[in-house]
C-alpha cells in the first residue's frame, strides 16, 4: 500500500496531452491504459486483476492490456476467461518469447488510452499506487514514476546489487536515470507518441523515458513480496545483466574509462622505463636484474586490460550490431480486444496480424 508521496520538480499544469499526440487517439479512447506483461503467471493473473480494477474504475474508463510472451502453464486461456467477463481487458500474444521489454514496449504502442501505466503481474508493485500516480500527474507531469522506499521479499545480495547497479547508472548515464525504480511508471500520450519515434530496440524503459524528456514526477511506495510463484529473472546475475545493458545502452563512460585507462598504462610504463635506467646507470648489474617473476606480472597485468577493453568494444558492437539489422522488436501473432497499430515495433503500421475475438 502507498505510504508515502513527494513531489518532484514543479511543473505547467496540463490535464491532458496537446497538439499532435492528442489527435492520435481517437474520441473513444479509454481515459487510462494498464500494460501489464506476462509469461507463465497464471497464478496471479486472478488476484491481479480483483486488486486493479476496482482502482482503475475509481479513476475513469481503462482498458487493460496484458502483453504474453507465449507461455505453458495456460496463462493465457486464464487472460481469455476474464476477457470474456470483462471486454476491457485485451491481450496481445508475441509470436515467441521476445522478453519482458519487448512485450512492454508492445503494450505501450498498441494500447489507446490518453495516459498508459506500465505495472507487473506479481503484485510487488501494489496496483493501489496506480491511483496516487494519477493525482499527482494532475501537478502537470507527463511522467509519473514510482520509486520504491523498501523493497520486501528480497534477498540482501539483490538489494545490494540492486542499490550499486542503479546508481552506477545514475552517474555513467547521459540521461538521468532515477534510482530505486523499474518499469512502474504512469506515461502520458505524447510521452507514448515519442518512444514510437525512437529506432532503438533494447526496450530499456527505465532508459528511454527520460531520454524523451517532458515535466517529470514521482511517488514513494512500499514494494511488497511476490503474491506467487517465482521471478523469471535469474536470481543471481538477472539484475547484474539488467543493470548492465543500461550502462551500455545510455553511456560511452566505459569507453573513455578504457582509453584513461590505456593512457594511464602508457604513463607509469614510461615511468618505468626510466627508474630501470636510472638503477642501471647508479647501481649496475648488482641491483637492475629483476627476474623473469617481474616480466610475467607485467604481461599478465597488460593482457588483463587489454581483455577487458575488448570486451568493453565488444559491448558496444553487440549493440550496434543489433540495431542495424533492424530486426523487429517484436511480432504479434495476435490479438484480442487490441486494435493493432504497430505489430512489429514503432512504425511498422497495420501489416498482418490477426485480431481474434476469441481465443480459438
Amino acid at each position: 500500500m502507498l505510504d508515502r508521496q513527494i513531489t518532484g520538480t514543479t511543473a505547467q499544469p496540463e490535464s491532458m496531452p496537446s497538439g499532435r499526440a492528442s489527435g492520435d487517439i481517437s474520441k473513444e479512447a479509454p481515459l487510462i491504459s494498464v500494460v501489464v506483461p506476462v509469461y507463465n503467471e497464471s497464478k496471479n493473473i486472478g488476484s491481479f486483476l480483483k486488486r486493479t480494477v476496482p482502482v482503475l474504475e475509481r479513476l475513469g474508463t481503462y482498458e487493460i492490456i496484458f502483453a504474453l510472451d507465449p507461455s505453458t502453464d495456460g496463462t493465457e486461456q486464464i487472460i481469455g476467461a476474464e476477457i470474456v467477463r470483462n471486454p476491457r481487458i485485451g491481450l496481445i500474444v508475441l509470436s515467441r518469447r521476445f522478453g519482458q521489454p519487448a512485450a512492454t514496449m508492445a503494450g505501450i504502442l498498441n494500447c489507446r488510452g490518453r495516459w498508459c501505466v506500465v505495472i507487473d503481474v506479481d503484485l510487488q508493485d501494489p496496483p493501489e499506487v496506480i491511483e496516487a500516480m494519477w493525482h499527482k500527474s494532475k501537478e502537470g507531469f507527463d511522467v509519473v514514476t514510482a520509486r520504491r522506499a523498501t523493497r520486501k521479499g528480497e534477498t540482501v545480495i539483490k538489494r545490494i546489487v540492486a542499490h550499486l547497479g542503479y546508481r552506477a547508472i545514475n552517474k555513467l548515464a547521459e540521461v538521468p536515470i532515477p534510482a530505486d525504480t523499474g518499469d512502474f511508471r504512469l506515461i502520458s500520450r505524447r510521452v507514448i507518441e515519442e518512444l514510437r519515434g525512437l529506432n532503438e530496440t533494447h526496450g530499456f524503459l527505465k532508459g528511454l523515458v527520460p531520454l524523451v524528456g517532458f515535466p517529470q514526477g514521482e511517488v514513494l511506495y512500499d514494494r511488497d513480496a511476490r503474491a506467487d510463484g517465482v521471478s523469471k529473472y535469474n536470481r543471481f546475475i538477472g539484475t547484474v545483466r539488467y543493470q548492465i545493458n543500461g550502462i551500455f545502452c545510455f553511456s560511452t563512460v566505459p569507453l573513455r574509462m578504457m582509453m584513461w585507462v590505456g593512457f594511464g598504462i602508457a604513463l607509469l610504463s614510461a615511468l618505468g622505463i626510466l627508474v630501470m635506467l636510472a638503477l642501471k646507470f647508479i647501481h649496475g648489474n648488482e641491483f637492475y636484474p629483476m627476474g623473469i617473476p617481474t616480466i610475467t606480472i607485467l604481461i599478465l597485468f597488460i593482457g588483463g586490460v587489454q581483455l577487458t577493453a575488448v570486451g568493453v568494444l565488444g559491448e558496444y558492437i553487440a549493440r550496434i550490431y543489433d540495431e542495424v539489422r533492424r530486426r523487429p522488436m517484436y511480432i504479434v501473432q495476435r490479438a484480442v480486444n487490441v486494435p493493432l497499430r504497430d505489430p512489429r515495433g514503432p512504425h511498422s503500421g497495420q501489416q498482418p496480424a490477426s485480431n481474434d475475438s476469441d481465443l480459438a
